[in-house]
């Protein structure tokens, strides 16, 4: 049975990550497992020293360099393990019944993908331990692995809450297409509300599609509130979400993989940056 990927790290972010992964794992009945990503530490390298001391000193500092990075990675082992002990209990005492933790060294990126063929759902905080509260400062992970995963990633605030309600962000295009599809087939959403949103643009047969979709989602047995907009995507959509009290944005990402900046300039980025509620990305 594929699995739910929790992404964990020594950053605040993790509390929500958590709280999300139990809710994810509580609405799915699937397995949860934990990762904890031992990325390397980048020390002083050795020539950039050697014009600026003398020799014998330069021994001695990249001797303590060298013991300084040896303890560095016991205590990132060590803090990693405790981390991951303490997410699969809360997990445990919060009724989740099949619960797992992963610990690797390397790069995060790469762990990730590595697992990505058994996860259903990954779940990562906005930020991490490289950045503080800042909403807008988004996570240096993030961008980068929705460029290169298949699999929907559900991006959480600094906070989590189980959420009551859901925004889909409605174009018409194969990508929002592909994001119904996962919501009609998962339990993920089920017993939310659904509020179905789209921004007037060229797509050809945009209101049809529209109304095609909201019967769609109410056959499966959605509370489906559709609401047909004008003007700027992210600021319609974020005003939006403020003034009905939405929980959750579901989004689709850009499906062409040709495209090398996944997000630059996008409405998809905008949205990361700035929602103040949990973004589920789908693709």
């Amino acid at each position: 049975m594929q699995k739910i990927l929790a992404c964990i790290d020594e950053s605040t972010w993790s509390t929500s990550v958590q709280d999300a992964a139990i809710w994810a794992a509580q609405q799915l009945s699937n397995p949860l497992t934990f990762l904890h990503s031992i990325e390397k530490q980048h020390l002083p390298e050795s020539q950039d020293l050697s014009g600026a001391i003398g020799l014998g000193a330069r021994s001695k500092l990249l001797n303590e360099i060298a013991t300084l990075d040896e303890l560095r990675a016991k205590v990132a082992l060590q803090l990693g393990k405790e981390l991951l002990a303490t997410a699969g209990i809360k997990a445990q005492d919060a009724g989740c019944s099949d619960v797992t933790t992963v610990q690797r060294h390397g790069e995060f990126i790469d762990n990730l993908l590595a697992l990505e063929d058994s996860a259903r759902l990954i779940i990562m905080g906005h930020s991490g331990s490289k950045t503080d509260k800042k909403l807008s400062i988004l996570g240096t992970h993030v961008e980068s692995l929705l460029r290169r995963i298949n699999t929907p990633v559900l991006i959480t605030p600094h906070d989590f809450t189980a959420p009551k309600s859901f925004m889909l962000a409605y174009d018409g295009r194969a990508t929002t297409e592909a994001a119904i599809g996962h919501i009609l087939t998962s339990d993920l959403l089920g017993g939310l509300d659904c509020h179905l949103v789209t921004i007037k643009n060229k797509q050809p047969d945009q209101q049809e599609k529209f109304a095609q979709a909201t019967e769609r989602l109410k056959q499966r047995g959605f509370n489906v509130i559709a609401t047909y907009l004008q003007g700027d995507i992210s600021k319609e959509l974020l005003a939006y979400q403020h003034n009905n009290a939405v929980d959750l944005l579901v989004m689709g990402a850009f499906a062409s993989p040709r495209l090398r900046q996944f997000f630059i300039g996008s409405n998809t980025l905008k949205m990361l940056e700035n929602s103040p509620i949990p973004i589920l990305v789908m693709k």
